[in-house]
């Protein structure tokens, strides 16, 4: 019976010498990207657009361009400068969940209602814009 006992334990032995070491560097290999998960999700979300203060800051300077054109300026200008203003109410709008169709209204009085409405929100959810 001892015989029997002292082959187990023999077996055993032999079986974790050789599979041991197949294990560790299994489990090497894999250790890097099992810590690049656990990183990836202790991570902090990063924001997918410029600072809001930022985007603020843009919006008073170009409406202030806006605003400040004189009457001889080209039509050029003044459309580049509206869809800059545009694009970036519509910015805004992303960063504190406000619904906005500007990129949908073509040109014209519809749009500029809708720019008012957009700038009237953004200033109830607390963004300073003109």
């Amino acid at each position: 019976m001892a015989g029997a006992g002292g082959v187990l334990v023999n077996l055993i032995l032999f079986a974790v010498v050789c599979i041991a070491p197949t294990v560790l560097f299994w489990c090497a290999l894999r250790a890097p990207k099992l810590l690049h998960r656990l990183l990836e999700k202790r991570a902090k979300p990063q924001p997918a657009g410029p600072p809001i203060e930022r985007v603020a800051a843009d919006l008073r300077r170009v409406h202030r361009l806006l605003a400040g054109y004189p009457s001889g300026t080209p039509a050029a200008r003044r459309l580049g400068t509206r869809q800059a203003y545009d694009e970036l109410l519509a910015q805004a709008c992303r960063q504190v969940d406000v619904p906005h169709r500007l990129a949908e209204l073509p040109e014209g009085m519809d749009r500029e209602i809708e720019r008012l409405r957009v700038e009237e929100s953004l200033r109830e959810r607390g963004l300073a814009v003109p």
